[in-house]
């Protein structure tokens, strides 16, 4: 009965077993009675004629799908090239204007439908080299030796109150299970239970990064943030010969993080309730700042039970997202030249807040400065720091004098010294 059952037909039925009686056996007839409860409707399906063509891709006149109609024993009536029909008791699996389409096809026969190939205006969609796709970032922690991990969006509520000290998450009004029972806001959660069921399989060295949504509300208004997230464990390098075993450090993990942002990235001391304090560094791009990087917190080292340091990370990536188009310009026919110089500066001052302060005074013939040494102890007084830079200048139309180099490295130190304070050591 896929189909149902024809509720049309129990008349015809009843008088054909009648007639097969009388005519065997005999006998009389009297009146048939009929008690009749509520019966399935059979709504009007109408057909339009153009619609059929634009399905089909061939033409039909009204002629020739009438006469389709009546060869199907169809009750239907045609006015302003709409054919109306009253399907059959029999016919429960006409219901819309494509069954009706499909009926024209049927009885005009598959095989005499045109091989007609689709004809469609193709174009090239405009991609921004300004914009990446976020499996560029995807196959950036690949390529750092980090696996992917696909984790719940929905997390344990107490995994968002240890590790951002969020008391009102967003909370499902049915969740799956009772320690599945809020929305995440950080990635970290899913990546470190991850991390734990890996060293409890005796995986010694854990790389893990996640590419997913986090969900905040402020003021009954839900967002959805894509981050990229990731964790490190255990030794820098795979076991081998070649170099001496050490356990993965902040600098491991700010270089993956350098390599996300192109190197873009300046780094700032700052404190986070599930990162270790003084081992926890806010990460800023063009002066935003987009997210963490640090130790695990020494408290929730403990509650996870790791032996070894835990170096995470979260950032936005949104701006990870966004690059600028390389500019080509011609090579110098001229050699650089180098220079050499250390200055001693206060604790706080960091080397990145000089580099970028002398990168925007624009120098004459520098083109690349660079940090290459910190010396803290003898003859450093305390409080103090010395740093040591890589300074090469170039004149891309002739070999660039001494006297030119030691007056921008010149303008340089003053410029430090007005800032910082600095002292040429």
């Amino acid at each position: 009965f896929e189909r149902g059952v024809d509720f049309g037909n129990t008349n015809h039925a009843l008088e054909r077993a009648t007639h097969l009686v009388l005519d065997i056996c005999g006998g009389s007839v009297n009146e048939m009675s009929e008690v009749i409860s509520d019966l399935p409707k059979r709504l009007l399906v109408k057909m339009r004629i153009n619609r059929c063509v634009s399905v089909l891709g061939i033409s039909f006149t009204s002629d020739d799908i009438a006469r389709i109609f009546r060869q199907l024993g169809f009750d239907f009536t045609f006015a302003d090239e709409v054919f109306s029909v009253h399907p059959p008791s029999y016919r429960f699996d006409l219901v819309c204007e494509e069954d009706l389409i499909e009926e024209v096809v049927r009885l005009h026969g598959f095989d005499k439908l045109p091989a007609t190939p689709p004809v469609a205006s193709l174009t090239m969609l405009d991609v921004s080299e300004k914009k990446l796709r976020p499996s560029m970032l995807q196959h950036t922690m690949v390529a750092k030796g980090y696996q992917e991990a696909v984790t719940y969006s929905f997390v344990d509520n107490a995994w968002e109150r240890d590790l951002m000290a969020n008391s009102e998450p967003i909370t499902i009004k049915n969740p799956i299970a009772s320690q599945l029972s809020v929305m995440r806001t950080t990635l970290w959660g899913g990546l470190l239970d991850a991390m734990q069921y890996n060293l409890n399989r005796n995986q010694t060295r854990v790389r893990l990064f996640e590419l997913g949504a986090i969900y905040t509300k402020k003021e009954n208004i839900f967002t959805e943030t894509l981050k990229i997230s990731g964790v490190a464990y255990g030794s820098n390098q795979p076991e081998q010969w070649a170099e001496a075993s050490r356990d993965v450090d902040f600098y491991d993990v700010k270089a993956t993080i350098d390599m996300l942002t192109n190197h873009q990235a300046r780094y700032e001391k700052a404190e986070h309730i599930a990162l270790h304090p003084g081992q926890t560094a806010r990460v800023k791009l063009q002066g935003i700042t987009i997210g963490f990087v640090g130790t695990l917190h020494p408290k929730l080292k403990q509650q996870y039970v790791f032996s070894k340091n835990v170096v995470l990370f979260e950032l936005d990536a949104a701006p990870l997202l966004k690059r600028d188009v390389v500019q080509s310009q011609e090579l110098s026919k001229t050699l650089p030249i180098r220079r050499d110089i250390a200055i001693v500066v206060d604790e706080k001052v960091t080397a990145g807040e000089l580099i970028d302060t002398a990168k925007s005074a624009k120098l004459p013939f520098v083109f690349s400065l660079e940090l290459f040494d910190i010396y803290r102890g003898k003859n450093i007084a305390d409080g103090k720091k010395s740093l040591a830079f890589l300074i090469l200048m170039q004149d891309t139309n002739k070999s660039l004098l001494d006297i030119e180099a030691e007056s921008s490295v010149s303008l340089l130190l003053q410029l430090w010294h007005k800032k910082y304070q600095a002292q040429l050591r």
